[in-house]
């Protein structure tokens, strides 16, 4: 009697089984190990450059953001390397692409797949382990990394962090978070499409050249040869121009990340889009405030969420039809 009142209880205990095993099974892959050591090579690298150039930095009288030294931290660079954003923008994909590429089909080909689902384990759990299991694991390495940062500028700098940046530094932490969990959600689906591993995982690096380099160029091209040449447009025209390029621009994750991130740790970015003349009549250098910045890069996390979760309800519903044979 007592053990069938304990069942209910323990429901959601496979799940977290799984959880917990999909974590360690990333923690000791060589495939994380590799981008670990890659993240944080380029995490030092960038912090060394922006804590060589800080006195520059803050000195700069003109600069609406000289007084945001923790912020500089990760937006300052003299050129010879980028910040650390940056490259989080270039190496988070390939996290995410990593961590997921072989979610299912390397159970399928090592044929534990329909020993697991033989126990009592429903496949969205299944789904959602292998899910949730990658994102902790990439939390908990850009969470340290910020830690650190953090540290290593109170102890350089000797100066206590507002709540502003605070606010900011979080901000751009959940919209890493995101970034990668987006590029995850993809791979997981691309696994669950196709049966060998290896087809998966270039069908996830060449979407992520796609966006990363050639995207823009095909947009360049084709709006070139499709519209006038901005050069004879009037004002109006001209932004409308310009608009059209940014929307069509921000389809790309890529873009949506640059975009929220610069606006978080740049707190003087007002706008994400062109302005007339007329708009920036009067206007004087300041910072925003934090609510104001997030509400610019509202449609930016909305974005992402969505494109994670019409990737993820696309991978249910494929794992969802397919046949688990031995």
């Amino acid at each position: 009697m007592m053990q069938d009142e304990q069942i209910p209880n323990k429901a959601g205990y496979p799940f977290w089984v799984m959880v917990r095993k999909e974590t360690g099974d990333h923690i000791r892959s060589w495939r994380f190990i590799v981008m670990l050591i890659l993240i944080v090579l380029t995490f030092f690298g960038a912090l060394y450059m922006a804590l060589k150039n800080l006195d520059t930095a803050i000195s700069n009288v003109n600069d609406p953001n000289r007084g945001f030294i923790y912020l500089k931290l990760l937006t300052t660079s003299d050129g010879t390397l980028p910040t650390f954003h940056i490259f989080l923008g270039f190496l988070g994909p390939l996290l995410g692409i990593a961590l997921g590429f072989d979610a299912i089909n390397s159970e399928r080909n090592n044929g534990t797949l329909i020993r697991l689902m033989a126990q009592p384990v429903y496949r969205d759990n299944l789904l959602l382990a292998k899910f949730l299991g990658a994102l902790i694991v990439v939390s908990a390495l850009l969470l340290f990394l910020i830690l650190l940062m953090i540290g290593a500028g109170m102890l350089i700098t000797g100066v206590p962090i507002e709540m502003t940046e605070v606010f900011r530094i979080l901000g751009f932490l959940v919209m890493s978070i995101l970034y990668v969990g987006f590029w995850l959600s993809l791979s997981i689906l691309l696994s669950v499409s196709f049966k060998s591993a290896a087809t998966s995982a270039l069908t996830a690096i060449g979407i992520w050249l796609f966006f990363a380099v050639f995207y823009r160029l095909i947009i360049s091209v084709v709006i070139s040869s499709i519209l006038p040449s901005p050069d004879v447009l009037g004002q109006e025209d001209l932004m409308s121009y310009n608009n059209l390029v940014l929307t069509l621009r921000r389809i790309s994750p890529n873009q949506l990340y640059t975009d929220s991130v610069t606006t978080l740790l740049i707190p003087s970015v007002r706008s994400l889009g062109p302005l007339t003349m007329e708009q920036m009549s009067g206007a004087i250098p300041s910072p925003l405030s934090i609510r104001e910045s997030f509400m610019i890069v509202w449609p930016q996390v909305t974005g992402l969420v969505a494109s994670t979760v019409v990737c993820f309800a696309a991978t249910y519903y494929l794992f969802m039809r397919r046949e688990i044979r031995s």
